[in-house]
């Protein structure tokens, strides 16, 4: 059971942090806005938890232009899709667990 706790990742301990993973797993790139609406979160504080996603390099930014706008999506990265899958799998180890 301990061991399991080793595997637990703590950059998905807080649940921001963990929304944004979820819903880059399941979705090729995800903008902006649509993270800040699904997560009912304010535009600094997710700038700020996909600022630290992207520097454990779990999840990657592209800056463009539509028009005269900037448009900011996301991507989960390799390297967080395995981080992201292995703390699943720890969380999923330690519920399974006898005490």
């Amino acid at each position: 059971m301990l061991e399991d706790f080793h595997h637990i990742n703590r950059a998905f301990e807080n649940k921001v942090r963990l929304g944004i993973m979820a819903i880059l797993m399941v979705n090729e790139n995800v903008d902006f806005n649509m993270l800040k609406e699904q997560l009912s979160l304010t535009d600094g504080n997710l700038a700020s938890h996909a600022k630290a996603l992207e520097e454990l390099k779990y999840i990657s930014c592209k800056k463009t232009f539509v028009g005269r706008k900037p448009k900011t999506t996301y991507k989960a990265t390799k390297k967080g899709k395995e981080a992201f899958n292995e703390h699943l799998l720890a969380l999923e180890r330690f519920l399974k667990s006898d005490f």
